[in-house]
């Protein structure tokens, strides 16, 4: 899977959310909002921006690329090349039917069951 998403960090926390899956399955980890590309045709910064709005319901405006990385899945088997971007939210959060959980965390204090691309993103950050 390639996946593309925003990472969204106001007053010292990040944006994250738990998610209803295709499968009908809550995902248990936190993850930063974004989900695989399903259309090669665009771009992935274009993929960033439209699940930013399809799951938290935001505009949003891409910053800078962060780092790419290549991890297990946490939740299936495989892999997943998960490309990273640093954004600024442009309007306010109205999630989508899919967001069963949403918050923003400290980036010191992240929960539990965060996703591990979400804690080596936030530790290049510090």
């Amino acid at each position: 899977i390639i996946a593309s998403g925003p990472v969204i960090i106001e007053d010292g926390k990040v944006l994250l959310n738990r998610e209803k899956k295709s499968d009908g399955v809550v995902s248990e980890w936190w993850m930063f909002p974004g989900v695989g590309a399903e259309d090669f045709d665009i771009s992935l910064e274009e993929v960033c921006r439209r699940e930013a709005k399809e799951e938290m319901g935001i505009d949003i405006k891409i910053i800078k690329p962060l780092r790419t990385l290549m991890i297990p899945r946490p939740d299936k088997e495989g892999l997943a090349i998960l490309v990273h971007y640093l954004a600024k939210r442009t309007s306010e959060i109205q999630p989508g039917p899919e967001t069963v959980e949403w918050g923003w965390f400290p980036l010191h204090e992240l929960p539990a069951k965060t996703a591990p691309n979400v804690r080596e993103i936030i530790k290049d950050l510090l």
